[in-house]
């Protein structure tokens, strides 16, 4: 179960030639993200719509029950309309590969990306243990089967 006093360790393997770009970090003592850093050989321009695959050099090992979710910078959203697809993106306990970043351009701007340039964030999560049953029937609420909007824009 997850308790918020327990220190969690993340096994993390830099890729040969990649140690120039170091390991992901908190900017701030109390940040929730690690800074996610661009891991490129060249730089890579994101055309207005475009989006690209960018490598981060590392990849790691986290204990069962925890997840990272890749997230957008707030800043690049913001100031340049760069911001990561499939966000929050998933990256699951067992997953042993180089941790990528889905990169999109939604600014009116060519965007460059330079290497060491930090270009999203990771955030870990805890994960329940979740087992599924099925029934005949589901217990009534007020709200019901409303969605997408029932209670107004």
């Amino acid at each position: 179960m997850y308790d918020a006093n327990v220190d969690v360790t993340v096994k993390i393997t830099v890729f040969p030639g990649n140690e120039d770009i170091g390991l992901p970090e908190k900017m701030t003592e109390l940040a929730s993200g690690f800074d996610l850093k661009a891991a490129v050989d060249a730089p890579v321009t994101l055309q207005p719509g475009e989006r690209a695959l960018i490598p981060t050099g590392f990849a790691m090992a986290m204990p069962a029950n925890l997840e990272a979710q890749v997230r957008p910078r707030s800043g690049l959203a913001y100031k340049k309309g760069i911001t990561t697809l499939n966000s929050p993106g998933t990256i699951d306990a067992d997953y042993r590969g180089e941790v990528g970043v889905i990169l999109i351009n939604h600014g009116s701007e060519p965007f460059v990306i330079e290497r060491g340039d930090r270009i999203a964030q990771l955030v870990f999560q805890w994960v329940p243990r979740v087992h599924l049953k099925q029934v005949d029937r589901l217990e009534e609420t007020e709200r019901g089967s409303g969605g997408f909007g029932h209670t107004g824009v």
